[in-house]
């Protein structure tokens, strides 16, 4: 992750904004390029992970990894990455790259989710996570993107910590997506401003550790699809767009804290 955010750092102090993006998307670039995180994580590599057998992340619950305010020896563990790709819409929109899971899988069938997975040991940092991941799953090709920042890890519920990269798609009229159809059934993409907007919201309060915390939905139709995007995705959905048009969601978005089991204290407050 430091070397993730050593990259964005080189990019916002010498980089030029890449060729064919638009002054809104240049300005957008600029704006995220000084982005600093909440808190840094930590290295400890000790692992509970909350994936599939193909290293896919899916939660109910996401957390935002500042609101813990010890860091436990043995959190967080083993790290992800998701790539949370923006590109401009045919009416000026500012839009995002979704995709929904094969129906044909075992696990979390159907659901709908960023591109990305696990951390591989050959990977430089997180984004290089993200845009492997997203190469593998939808054929995006990482030099039709520009990485931008990297917001602040995620905790999952079973305390798997997520890295949200951020790029920008500077010509979507070049992506020809090829999905992994072991993996991807649908790709869409998603106005980012929903996310703010409480329309087609909706959330559910769930209990987890004595805590109530709420749950995110939101319902969207593309194409004669409709899909509904829920739980960790909408969560980092929600604070990525709270970053890019920085403002605070119109409903209530409640950052839980809950106890955890430490090994070094007994007890940590996430």
């Amino acid at each position: 992750m430091r070397a993730a955010l050593r990259k964005v750092s080189t990019m916002a102090t010498g980089t030029p904004n890449p060729i064919g993006l638009s002054p809104r998307l240049a300005s957008i670039v600029q704006q995220l390029r000084l982005y600093k995180p909440s808190s840094p994580p930590n290295d400890d590599e000790d692992a509970v992970e909350e994936m599939d057998a193909r290293g896919k992340i899916f939660s109910q619950l996401g957390l935002a990894e500042s609101s813990a305010p010890c860091r436990p020896e043995k959190l967080p563990p083993r790290s992800a990455a998701v790539l949370i790709c923006l590109f401009e819409g045919d009416v000026g929109d500012l839009r995002v790259i979704l995709t929904k899971r094969s129906s044909n899988l075992s696990s979390h069938s159907g659901e709908v989710s960023l591109p990305g997975g696990k951390t591989e040991e050959a990977d430089v940092d997180d984004a290089d996570t993200a845009t492997r991941e997203a190469k593998e799953e939808i054929g995006l090709d990482p030099s039709l993107i520009t990485v931008v920042t990297v917001l602040e890890p995620y905790l999952s519920k079973h305390l798997l910590r997520v890295a949200p990269v951020i790029s920008i798609l500077t010509d979507k009229q070049a992506f020809k997506p090829v999905l992994n159809t072991d993996e991807v059934d649908v790709i869409f993409d998603a106005p980012l401003e929903m996310f703010l907007k409480d329309e087609n919201h909706r959330s559910e309060e769930r209990e987890w550790l004595g805590v109530k915390y709420l749950i995110h939905f939101f319902d969207y139709e593309s194409k004669d699809n409709k899909f509904v995007i829920w739980g960790l995705t909408a969560s980092i959905l929600i604070r990525a767009a709270s970053v890019v048009y920085q403002r605070p969601p119109s409903f209530l978005e409640q950052n839980p804290r809950f106890m955890l089991p430490s090994p070094s204290s007994g007890t940590c407050s996430i």
